[in-house]
């Protein structure tokens, strides 16, 4: 069984920043991609950046330019540098692990087959 988790959430000021990291451990396999979705308090669940075991990334567009996803295969790790915050990035950050092929768009949650409990980000006006 994959066990995901992610660490380095909390509060922070508009303008902060924070960095999440995810670790994805348990049986023998590689990664074929990360990625962080996060869902805001009353919201969906909504795709903010993933990586790709060839390092290949991709953002939302409302993230862009700010945040930066950084991933080791290898090591079947990723990170989240989240820059230049503000309030309605506020919501529960969960880091996923893709290790199947699928047709789902890199974006869809159902792309992906792991999932971590999340972590709280919380940013203050």
């Amino acid at each position: 069984q994959v066990h995901v988790v992610e660490s380095g959430g909390g509060l922070v000021q508009t303008g902060g920043s924070l960095t999440l990291s995810c670790a994805a451990s348990g049986g023998t396999f590689r990664s074929i991609s990360m990625g962080w979705f996060r869902q805001a308090p009353g919201g969906d669940r909504s795709f903010v950046a993933a990586v790709t075991r060839t390092g290949d990334t991709y953002y939302a567009d409302s993230v862009k330019g700010r945040f930066t996803i950084s991933g080791d295969n290898a090591e079947n790790t990723a990170n989240l540098l989240m820059n230049n915050l503000k309030p309605e990035d506020t919501g529960v950050y969960s880091c996923a692990v893709q290790i199947r092929s699928s047709y789902y768009y890199r974006n869809s949650p159902d792309r992906y087959d792991y999932w971590g409990q999340g972590t709280q980000v919380t940013v203050s006006a």
